[in-house]
């Protein structure tokens, strides 16, 4: 019960941009609950927000491990993985990750984005096109994301 309630009040700290405190939450948690998939993902958010790349991408790899059916902590490490200037990786490890992932289409678009990155255009459109189909909002993220910049003329 004390876990919920504690879960429940860093979200909600979270949610009104009290980071903080929302942290303050999530750090009371027992350490028993620390490595649940919620706890997780609501510290990897923090950390992304404030672009600390390289704890996010611990805590991803984590995510990875303690819900490896789950593409969430694939699709964050993949990112913090570009971020950190380690694109081809960011990639080989959104392909490693579980079936869920392509379900998904922020997973085709972010890998659009890395083959873009990577000089294989071809590829980036066709991943891009399946992200496109699968939700119309991309193709507007699309004419703007730099990194696609090599394909904005034909987006």
């Amino acid at each position: 019960m004390q876990f919920e309630w504690q879960l429940q009040a860093a979200c909600g700290y979270a949610e009104l941009g009290m980071i903080r405190e929302s942290l303050a939450e999530l750090d009371g948690i027992e350490r028993r609950f620390q490595n649940r998939p919620e706890v997780l993902q609501l510290r990897l958010h923090h950390l992304m927000k404030k672009q600390q790349w390289a704890l996010a991408l611990r805590v991803s790899h984590k995510l990875c491990r303690v819900a490896p059916d789950m593409g969430t902590g694939f699709l964050h490490a993949g990112f913090c993985l570009h971020q950190l200037g380690k694109t081809a990786e960011a990639k080989k490890l959104l392909i490693r990750g579980p079936v869920a992932l392509l379900k998904e289409p922020i997973y085709y678009y972010n890998m659009g984005c890395y083959e873009a990155l990577l000089g294989d255009v071809h590829g980036a459109k066709e991943n891009l096109m399946i992200s496109f189909k699968m939700d119309s909002s991309f193709r507007e993220i699309a004419k703007r994301d730099p990194d696609l910049a090599v394909l904005h003329g034909e987006i």
